[in-house]
């Protein structure tokens, strides 16, 4: 590794102090760590540090050190080893990261390289005219599959050609790295194929029966009862009754016309014998119902706006990462107003529309919303006693 050292001192700041947000962030920080351990806040510290002022400054590594009680060397030198601090001034609206490990690299991260080098500058770790951009190549930054990709700050855009990557700098150079869509910049499901899923696209999971007693795993015979699905159910209401026989010693088993309706979940108390079982009756089986399924039309979907000037950061919600936030904004959520005021019915719909599980609830997104639109990350922190993620 190269050797990496503190910008030259024209360009460091006489001084460097926390702002009040992110001072009372960072004596929570500090207290997560056991009495004795503190300065393993180190790497936190230097990384607020470095989302306040953009890069990782002399005084700021000072400030760091007294506030741990820190030998300033050991602080220096976790600044210099980790290459995500920037010890120099980067660009004031994007500091572009390209991918040059060998995925990216094959697909095409070198045209990426040459886009950079034209829009911003020949040179890595070097400012555009306005000071508004700069970039620099890193090693892997985990999305191989997606490849060529870049990171910009913590989001990263995928799927890049070099077309794509210039409008993306033009946009943040512009001040509207907001409109750009993070993650694959493709009709791309997160890293799915490109094609769409082609397998695992069934929520559904198949159920085996197991005989009772039975060591090895055996096979069923072929009259053993199958799930009835909604169209056998709807075709058996129009034919006669019949009856099955089981292996001898069971009782007979005579099926019933069914309703047309969608079948509710029902019970099979006498199933077939499966081969092996020594005579005894398998477990009871249980046949669900087909789950319901939501639809944009529902009157439990939350009403959504028009995208305002100024669009909430959803992701600050435990629970929202970029692509359900794209999401969220499809189905016209853009603020956390709006999620504050969500009903248990519309809590219940989006959660069945992004098959989250319960998630909505479980994190309570209703109360994380009303504590971010009162008073943003400061409120978060005093309600919940740590930083939004």
């Amino acid at each position: 590794m190269s050797v990496r050292r503190l910008a030259e001192n024209n360009v460091q700041p006489a001084a460097f102090a926390f702002n009040r947000e992110n001072s009372a962030w960072a004596k929570l920080a500090i207290k997560k760590y056991p009495k004795g351990r503190e300065q393993s806040a180190v790497i936190p510290l230097l990384m607020r540090a470095q989302e306040q002022d953009g890069w990782v400054t002399k005084a700021a590594i000072e400030h760091v050190a007294t506030m741990l009680d820190m030998p300033l060397i050991r602080v220096l030198e976790v600044a210099t080893f980790y290459t995500q601090f920037q010890l120099k001034p980067v660009g004031s609206r994007a500091h572009i990261q390209v991918c040059g490990t060998t995925p990216c690299m094959l697909r095409g991260s070198e045209d990426l390289k040459k886009i950079c080098q034209h829009k911003i500058h020949h040179d890595q770790f070097q400012l555009n005219e306005s000071g508004t951009l700069s970039w620099e190549e890193v090693e892997c930054l985990g999305a191989c599959v997606n490849a060529p990709m870049i990171m910009v700050f913590k989001d990263t855009y995928e799927d890049l050609t070099p077309e794509r990557l210039e409008e993306i700098i033009d946009a943040f150079d512009a001040g509207k790295g907001d409109s750009i869509p993070v993650g694959p910049q493709i009709k791309r499901i997160f890293s799915a194929p490109q094609t769409g899923l082609t397998s695992l696209n069934n929520d559904e999971k198949p159920k085996r029966a197991k005989a009772a007693n039975s060591d090895k795993a055996s096979v069923p015979p072929s009259n053993a009862a199958k799930p009835v699905t909604h169209d056998e159910a709807t075709n058996a209401a129009i034919k006669s009754p019949s009856k099955v026989k089981t292996t001898k010693g069971a009782e007979e088993v005579t099926s019933k016309p069914a309703a047309a309706a969608a079948p509710a979940a029902r019970t099979i108390k006498n199933p077939p014998l499966a081969e092996g079982s020594l005579g005894e009756k398998p477990a009871v089986q249980t046949i669900k119902a087909p789950a319901k399924l939501v639809s944009l039309e529902d009157k439990d979907r939350p009403v959504g706006i028009e995208k305002p000037e100024i669009v909430d950061d959803l992701k600050m919600i435990s629970g929202v990462g970029p692509k359900l936030e794209i999401l969220l904004h499809e189905l016209g959520i853009y603020t956390f107003a709006q999620v504050s005021a969500w009903k248990k019915a519309e809590r219940d719909w989006v959660d069945s529309y992004i098959k989250f599980g319960g998630r909505i609830e479980r994190d309570d997104w209703v109360k994380q919303a009303k504590a971010l639109a009162k008073g943003g990350e400061a409120e978060y922190i005093k309600v919940f006693g740590k930083k939004p993620r």
